[in-house]
């Protein structure tokens, strides 16, 4: 079993910076690519960030330039540093995960609960 817990989320201002965080626990074998999705009321859910096992990235064309998606192997951790925020980045934002659990022979997608970023004056 599988659990990824996001913290980090609040209320900043136009122009401000956040921090997201996202540890996954439990019977762990290996995780390949981790990523961050959001979602706004009305919207879809779309991808924000990812970064592969090999710390390749890739970045939604809107957010490419003000965030930066990094991971710490060694905790099992995906950050999300979040500068220069809009009111357009307002959204629910959920941590992803492709993991292997211990003793698994394949990989499955696993989601946060999600924490919410408010950008607002």
């Amino acid at each position: 079993q599988v659990q990824l817990v996001e913290s980090g989320g609040g209320l900043v201002q136009p122009g401000g910076s956040l921090r997201l965080s996202c540890a996954a626990s439990g019977s762990i074998g290996s995780i390949d690519t981790m990523g961050w999705y959001r979602q706004a009321p009305g919207k879809e859910r779309e991808l924000v960030a990812a970064i592969t096992s090999g710390g390749s990235t890739n970045y939604a064309s809107s957010v490419r330039g003000r965030f930066t998606i990094s991971r710490d192997n060694t905790k099992n951790t995906v950050y999300l540093q979040m500068n220069s925020l809009k009111p357009e980045d307002t959204a629910v934002y959920y941590c992803n995960a492709r993991v292997r659990v211990k003793y698994g022979s394949y990989y499955s997608t696993y989601w946060g609960q999600g924490t919410p970023v408010t950008v607002s004056s």
